[in-house]
């Protein structure tokens, strides 16, 4: 006998079933929400629809979770039986993949809240996220990047096609030292006071010439300086290790208990933020939603940046 394969009551569409599944499958709207690229108030609505088409209700409200009520599990049983079983993908307007370079400093300092929200708001898409240092380059497979160059221009911007490169802050680069361990009656005021004190060094930002009278202090030493390659652990040496390390300006602002170290060197040390999006996907709208979150991240803190 040919097996008799339950019906979808109803002609129902596939993106509302599909809501319907996702959201049973999370048992959760906020999550649900953030698989199919909705507003959860978006999906709420899709769900009472649904379930007005249908008569009766799909999910009770069990401490503030849907949990699927009887109707609901049988609708479910339903859909899961037919074929194909998986349900086409839900509809989304934008691509399902953004790749993103960023340099290292950028990203854990500036960039690393907006993007958590990002991967919170769509959790349907695949993201790359590559970072680089100084001596690397992002290459022309990348939709977006963001990095730190010299004042004048963008000198990667090469690397993107037809790509124009956007200037979004200027970094002045400071001495820092923890205020634990620099009290106000022995503050290291001038070069010769620094001899008192480990220096550390970034290897990412090694050979960049706008640092340069920082790496000449460095290369006048036999002893009293510490190499790493980890950005992390660099800020955490200063951080803890009573350590000198050089950083951008608006380091106090993200750690108050770091202290800047102005007036050592006679030259001021600047670079500057440069974002370049790729023009060949720079139209698909989770490009432009990346590029939009990266300039909140630089606007949310424009004072940071004023005056320099």
């Amino acid at each position: 006998m040919p097996v008799v394969r339950p019906q979808v009551p109803l002609a129902l569409d596939e993106q509302t079933l599909n809501c319907f599944v996702v959201t049973a499958r999370c048992g959760c709207f906020m999550q649900a929400a953030r698989r199919l690229n909705l507003k959860p108030v978006a999906l709420r609505k899709r769900l009472a629809v649904l379930e007005a088409r249908l008569g009766y209700g799909l999910f009770v409200n069990r401490n503030n979770n849907p949990v699927l009520s009887q109707q609901g599990e049988r609708l479910l049983s339903i859909l899961q039986a037919r074929e194909p079983a998986v349900l086409p993908p839900e509809p989304c307007a934008a691509p399902t993949r953004v790749r993103l370079a960023v340099a290292e400093p950028l990203l854990q300092d500036l960039l690393g809240r907006n993007l958590i929200n990002f991967v919170r708001q769509h959790a349907g898409m695949r993201l790359e996220v590559d970072t680089f240092d100084a001596s690397q380059t992002p290459g022309r497979e990348v939709d977006v990047a963001l990095w730190l160059g010299d004042l004048q221009h963008g000198a990667r911007a090469t690397d993107f096609a037809g790509a124009q490169p956007e200037a979004l802050a200027t970094l002045e680069y400071l001495p820092h030292i923890a205020k634990r361990y620099a009290r106000e009656a022995n503050r290291p005021a001038s070069l010769a006071d620094l001899q008192d004190y480990m220096l550390v060094q970034w290897q990412g930002e090694a050979g960049v010439v706008a640092l340069t009278p920082w790496h000449s202090l460095l290369q006048s030493r036999s002893t009293g300086v510490t190499q790493i390659q980890d950005y992390d652990m660099y800020c955490q040496l200063i951080k803890c290790s009573a350590s000198v390390g050089l950083l951008p300006h608006y380091a106090s602002h993200l750690d108050r208990g770091l202290l800047a170290l102005p007036g050592m060197f006679r030259e001021p040390m600047r670079r500057r933020v440069w974002l370049a999006v790729n023009a060949d996907t720079e139209g698909d709208p989770l490009v432009q939603v990346m590029v939009a979150a990266i300039r909140a991240a630089f606007d949310e803190r424009r004072e940071w940046f004023a005056g320099i």
